[in-house]
């Protein structure tokens, strides 16, 4: 009787050990699975940052510069209803770009709007920072907003890739159209 207590015992802590090892490995998989993914997420944008010679700004610089009242145009290129009409960066105007790489201007893409609207959003003042987001990391629209604020001349150009979701999650106010 005595051994059969000493089986179970060492039955259940063994079914104990086990289904607490498998999930906690699960945990450990798919984090290093993520990783894979933050990898190629981070060279993504590095390459775009590359491709498009413009700069990059964080989450809490870009709160900074706008608590310090430093001068600068604030660009979100989400779609106007759907994104930025119900929440965007105080005191950003919007333009519409789209997701995948847009080489050459199309009006189709941005909403009707031409490079020269995009100029005139932009102003005169080439070297002014301007800073363009869109709604997280992934989303590229950004790169091309950017992108193209370069290709018209402007040289103090940065993409915001956290974008909005990044500025919500850091808890900072946001801006609605009433």
């Amino acid at each position: 009787m005595c051994t059969v207590d000493w089986m179970r015992t060492w039955m259940i802590t063994g079914v104990l050990v086990l289904g607490l090892t498998v999930p906690a490995m699960a945990l450990f998989e798919n984090k290093f699975e993520k990783e894979v993914e933050k990898e190629a997420e981070a060279v993504k944008l590095v390459r775009e940052v590359r491709r498009g010679g413009y700069d990059l700004v964080t989450t809490a610089e870009l709160k900074q510069w706008i608590d310090s009242g430093k001068e600068m145009v604030i660009i979100d290129s989400m779609p106007y209803e759907d994104s930025y009409k119900k929440m965007h960066v105080p005191g950003a105007a919007q333009f519409l770009f789209p997701i995948p790489d847009m080489n050459q201007w199309d009006s189709n893409e941005t909403a009707g709007k031409t490079k020269k609207d995009f100029a005139a959003l932009l102003g005169d003042d080439k070297d002014k920072p301007i800073v363009i987001y869109c709604g997280f990391v992934k989303c590229t629209r950004s790169h091309n907003g950017a992108a193209w604020a370069v290709k018209l001349g402007y040289t103090n150009v940065y993409r915001y890739p956290g974008g909005i979701f990044a500025w919500k999650g850091a808890g900072y106010p946001i801006e609605e159209v009433k």
